[in-house]
């Protein structure tokens, strides 16, 4: 999907899921009475925990080592106990006993060291890791060395990538035909990219699932996803569009959750490209932005709009003292005349011949990001800058930062993909200031360094200080828009039970839903 302008496509497809629910509203309900029917917008094509992990942790079909609280905070998984030595060079982790994997074989100190040696040998979080030896210390212990001290392991070990399967999961080298985790369901069946089904593990070591079996459905378009809960056709939809909020919350067999998240709806621009390498372009950018109506009107969630990336449940990065980002047009135009741009005859602002034109790239598995985009095509034709929006695979985010040809994307940076933060700031700005999801083509020498030596941190109040210190930098500089805090918003039939989110997104809870009649 591309367009120049604004369009009204909310209103379009309005009338279209209006038109999508009195068609199904034909149908019967076809689901199994005795199964959990998931819908998401998330495809898979694999059972690597290092491609498509999420997707387990959060079916339960893999556990990692450590757990992780709402707050963030570390809990007992796979291991009831980990820490370091005095130097910060050696990490001993105590097993859980009486755990099995889903091939029945037992969890013991082997098959957690060849389950983290696999994991090393593919692109993730442990993979990046500073770590010489993964080691059996006794039948329930493992030891991690380390090159130097690094206090993101517990992190690292609570990450999907490091979840911990049965030796018989791996074949030839390292790939993963079939998942044998250790979590309350295992998979009965496997069809990529759309549907997995898992079914209750009883010889589960915690508190058994209520409900037998649930199945994973992924579907692309978010009004049809709205639809099939409403006609009863599904039970819980994660990941609404705006649009069919209002259609979702009228209807009385759906309750809608509204949780917040440690993600942000940020802008990612090219720095180094001759329109944005001024700091005052960022800042007029910024300016031109009206986030107060952007988060009450088009996405539903008042009070919402950032002001800084880290959000506010972050509380060592999340500064308290920074004002709202104000929303000035004028001093935006003021700023922008500065640099040397002055309006053509359409409006557009030119400077030395060239016309003020960028293209803004996103994806459409957050639902709400094409609209944003559209908005914020419209409050920057405002001040002269004509945006054009391209709706692309999430991989190409990635893919166009590495080659250089992006000039700027609307994404959903999830702080929370790793438990400690610093996890991600250190991806997105410790490469000279940049990341893949980051910042692009801005040079800082403080924020990396800053993030390199908090990796060896263990005060918590230093910690704080710096990670205070890299907020504020990149709040100043802005190499990176903030544009609202991420509320996500899940429509569940009223035959489920006891749902929660995790605000960490790690964890689906299914063994903790019920059915009514059960």
């Amino acid at each position: 999907m591309s367009g120049r302008f604004a369009t009204d496509r909310p209103f379009w497809r309005c009338l279209l899921g209006m038109i999508g629910l009195c068609l199904l509203a034909g149908c019967s309900p076809n689901q199994d009475p005795d199964q959990l029917t998931l819908g998401g917008p998330f495809e898979f094509t694999s059972q690597d925990p290092s491609r498509d992990g999420y997707v387990y942790t959060r079916m339960q079909v893999a556990e990692t080592l450590l757990d992780v609280d709402d707050q963030g905070n570390f809990l007992p998984g796979l291991a009831t106990d980990w820490h370091a030595s005095d130097d910060g060079l050696t990490w001993t982790l105590t097993l859980r006993d009486g755990v099995r994997f889903h091939d029945g074989t037992p969890m013991d100190a082997a098959a957690v060291v060849n389950a983290l040696r696999m994991a090393r040998l593919k692109p993730g979080v442990i993979a990046k890791a500073p770590i010489e030896g993964i080691e059996e210390a006794g039948p329930s212990t493992v030891t991690v060395t380390l090159a130097r001290p690094y206090a993101l392991l517990p992190a690292v070990l609570a990450h999907f990538s490091a979840a911990i399967l049965s030796p018989a999961s791996f074949h030839g080298e390292g790939q993963v035909d079939w998942m044998y985790g250790t979590g309350p369901y295992q998979i009965r069946s496997f069809e990529p990219p759309h549907s997995l089904v898992v079914e209750r593990f009883d010889d589960y070591w915690g508190e058994p699932a209520h409900i037998e079996s649930a199945a994973y459905l992924t579907g692309h378009r978010a009004e049809s996803r709205a639809l099939q809960v409403m006609a009863g056709q599904t039970d819980i939809i994660y990941t609404l569009d705006p649009a069919s909020l209002d259609l979702l919350t009228r209807h009385e067999d759906v309750a809608v959750h509204s949780d917040t998240i440690p993600r942000t709806i940020q802008i990612k621009l090219n720095a180094s490209h001759p329109f944005m390498a001024e700091r005052d372009a960022r800042r007029a950018m910024s300016l031109a932005l009206d986030r107060a109506s952007l988060v009450r009107q088009v996405m539903r969630v008042p009070d919402s709009q950032a002001n800084q990336l880290a959000p506010p449940a972050m509380a060592d990065w999340h500064r308290d003292d920074l004002p709202e980002l104000a929303h000035d047009p004028e001093q935006a135009r003021q700023l922008l005349t500065g640099l040397g741009w002055t309006p053509g005859d359409d409006g557009i602002l030119q400077r030395d011949g060239e016309r003020f034109e960028l293209e803004m790239i996103t994806y459409a598995d957050r639902p709400e990001l094409m609209v944003i985009a559209t908005v914020v095509q419209a409050q920057w034709r405002d001040v002269g800058i004509d945006l054009s929006v391209q709706v692309v695979n999430a991989s190409a985010i990635p893919r166009k930062h590495l080659d250089g040809s992006l000039e700027t994307a609307v994404v959903a940076r999830n702080y929370g993909n790793i438990a400690d933060p610093l996890g991600v700031f250190l991806a997105d700005y410790g490469d000279g200031g940049s990341g893949e999801w980051g910042a692009m083509g801005w040079h800082n020498d403080d924020v990396p360094a800053l993030l390199k030596a908090m990796q060896a941190t263990t005060d918590p109040a230093v910690y704080r200080r710096d990670a205070q210190r890299v907020s504020a930098i990149l709040a100043a500089e802005m190499p990176v828009i903030p544009l609202a805090y991420y509320t996500q918003q899940t429509a569940v039939s009223d035959r489920v039970l006891d749902f929660s989110f995790d605000p960490y997104e790690r964890n689906y809870r299914l063994s903790e839903m019920r059915f009514q009649e059960q």
